[in-house]
């Protein structure tokens, strides 16, 4: 999807969709349907803010279980082998051969699509401004989480920051949290936007948050002015 404002979305876990050839990975239909497997949420926020804020859009369609996109080849959680609780048996005893399959046919088309279209919007004329859109548990481990909304980031605090700043007080909003750039969560952040020099942020909503339309709707509207307002907000400073 491409809009006319500089916002770029990226949902690297939209799908919890799991391609034939891979068995559904030994999993349950449970298992599969879990946070494990996607972001629930996560894509229907993000296809409500392109609306909103006339911005494009860029969503992996594989389940982050055949690879993770938010992680480099190089990490030990791009295919993992336990996701929590849960075995991944079609995760297990990976070849050099099949992980080198997956980053093929899933990490790569999708990391060289998200690059071709900033490349695309540069030449085009806009200044893009990187806001990856994730879910996450209200409960992780056994261990309630009383962040709402995270505004999260890496070397480059600009967008987070001024976030942060003008966020008012309707949802727990906190930096860095449930996650943070040491649990590996920033690949996207660094590998797309901080190395071209682009203002960038990931937002990060807790599940629960999105179970109606009526939740779903608030947390848009909510967030279709912050980020608004955040980058108006950077021009002016500029």
């Amino acid at each position: 999807m491409q809009g006319k404002s500089p916002v770029l979305l990226v949902c690297e876990h939209a799908s919890n969709h799991i391609p034939s050839r891979y068995n559904r990975l030994g999993l349950t239909d449970k298992a599969v349907q879990s946070h494990i497997a996607w972001d629930p949420g996560a894509l229907d926020v993000a296809q409500h803010l392109v609306k909103m804020l006339d911005a494009a859009l860029v969503a992996q369609k594989i389940s982050r279980l055949v690879y993770d996109c938010n992680r480099p080849p190089s990490s030990p959680d791009a295919m993992r082998a336990i996701s929590e609780i849960y075995r991944i048996p079609g995760n297990e005893n990976l070849t050099a051969a099949d992980i080198q399959a997956r980053i093929d046919t899933v990490y790569t088309p999708f990391r060289t699509t998200l690059g071709q279209t900033i490349e695309q919007r540069i030449t085009d004329g806009f200044d893009p401004v990187i806001v990856t859109i994730h879910s996450f548990t209200p409960e992780y481990n056994g261990k309630p989480r009383d962040v709402e909304i995270g505004i999260l980031h890496d070397v480059d605090s600009r967008l987070a920051d001024k976030m942060l700043g003008l966020a008012d007080q309707k949802y727990n909003i906190q930096r860095n949290a449930p996650y943070g750039p040491d649990d590996g969560v920033t690949h996207t952040l660094l590998d797309q936007a901080v190395s071209r020099g682009l203002k960038n942020v990931m937002i990060e909503i807790r599940n629960d948050l999105l179970e109606t339309l009526q939740g779903r709707h608030d947390v848009v509207i909510w967030l279709a002015e912050l980020i608004s307002s955040a980058i108006i907000s950077e021009k002016e400073v500029a």
